[in-house]
């Protein structure tokens, strides 16, 4: 069992950065490809950002390309998703998700555990 605690959401201004958190607890974090995933109001939970379980490779959205990165920290048991140049339409609830063993994936179903997300708000 993994417990995935996200932290660092909230309210920012069109343009403005965040630095989203997940920080894991559990199980040995690097047996673990993470990703983020984001659910806006009335529609479905979307893939934002990936990295396998050393950190060596990374996925990214389309739309987020260019201004979120996603990086982890296999000594503290974190992964982080830098966000910059947000846009109205990046609002979200933002989740953390654990792969036992994976590569990194797009997919939710991939996924073995998930946080129970932060919320971010981007102002027009």
């Amino acid at each position: 069992q993994v417990q995935l605690v996200e932290s660092g959401g909230g309210l920012v201004q069109a343009g403005g950065s965040l630095r989203l958190s997940c920080a894991a607890s559990g199980r040995t974090f690097s047996n673990y490809a993470m990703g983020w995933f984001r659910q806006a109001p009335g529609k479905e939970r979307e893939f934002v950002a990936a990295i396998n379980r050393s950190g060596g490779s990374t996925y990214n959205f389309d739309s987020v390309k260019g201004r979120f990165t996603i990086s982890r920290d296999n000594a503290k048991n974190t992964v982080y998703l830098q966000m910059n140049s947000l846009k109205p339409e990046d609002t979200a609830v933002y989740y953390c998700a654990a792969d036992l063993y994976g590569a990194g994936s797009r997919f939710r179903d991939t996924y073995d555990y998930w946080g129970q997300g932060t919320q971010v708000t981007v102002s027009s």
